[in-house]
């Protein structure tokens, strides 16, 4: 019987360790489940994307390893391969906060969320703390891990600029100004943000929605402080929590 055949995408500028160590032992594990492993490693951004459309066909499961960033690139490129032909995906983290990882012995389903014509599995947001990702160098980022980006975003909060927006969730309306909004399937959000497992289903057609409104008085403020310390995005009066199947933001 021939074996089967697994595409291991490899993001060499994530994580905090440069050793290739784990990724032999990770290809050595493959190859004695039964799988003939070929790596492909990603060279600049976006080639996760390209590598898992082009060859993913020809694979049983793509394995990606890198950050959440390589992740979403891998599900968008089996994403656009033809239901019929799709490889299975598996993560294997490497990033320096990994909100999205996992450890499960055996395939699951997993919501994929659609904004635009990009696919993603994990968060599509806006406001505070977004642009971190993006402005923390990849070196600070895997020295500090999560302390990077809460520098990157204390250092961005006197150029907070709140966001007039429109927020149609599943019919309910939202208009006002916020300093932060997500839509996420996940229980991490930038590694910061945690919500509660009995609250977050990964396949249940729902992602969650979390708005975080421009406090008005110092009172309104110290309570959206505390929700946030506190982690209480559910039940505080400065905060809305939803779960919704579709949003649409103007």
């Amino acid at each position: 019987m021939d074996d089967k055949k697994l595409l291991f995408i490899v993001n060499p500028r994530a994580g905090k360790t440069k050793s290739l160590a784990p990724l032999f032992d990770a290809a050595a594990i493959y190859s004695e489940a039964g799988y003939l492993v070929s790596v492909r490693k990603t060279t600049h951004r976006g080639e996760a994307t390209e590598l898992a459309e082009s060859l993913g066909p020809e694979f049983d499961v793509v394995v990606c390893h890198g950050g959440d960033g390589t992740l979403n690139e891998t599900v968008n490129g089996v994403m656009r391969i033809p239901r019929e032909y799709r490889p299975l995906v598996s993560y294997l983290p490497g990033g320096s906060t990994n909100d999205f990882a996992a450890r499960r012995m055996k395939p699951r389903s997993l919501d994929v969320g659609k904004f635009g014509e990009r696919n993603f599995v994990y968060v599509a947001s806006f406001g505070a703390f977004t642009k971190t990702t993006y402005t923390v160098q990849q070196d600070i980022k895997n020295m500090f891990g999560h302390f990077a980006y809460l520098l990157e975003g204390v250092k961005n909060l006197d150029t907070l600029c709140p966001y007039r927006m429109k927020i149609t969730a599943d019919g309910e309306v939202f208009d006002g100004e916020y300093l932060f909004g997500a839509i996420s399937n996940s229980t991490s959000i930038a590694g910061l943000m945690k919500l509660s497992p009995d609250e977050v289903s990964f396949d249940d057609g729902k992602f969650e929605l979390l708005l975080v409104p421009v406090p008005r008085t110092p009172a309104a403020m110290q309570a959206l402080i505390l929700a946030l310390i506190n982690k209480d995005y559910y039940d505080s009066e400065g905060l809305i929590f939803r779960h919704v199947k579709h949003v649409t933001a103007e």
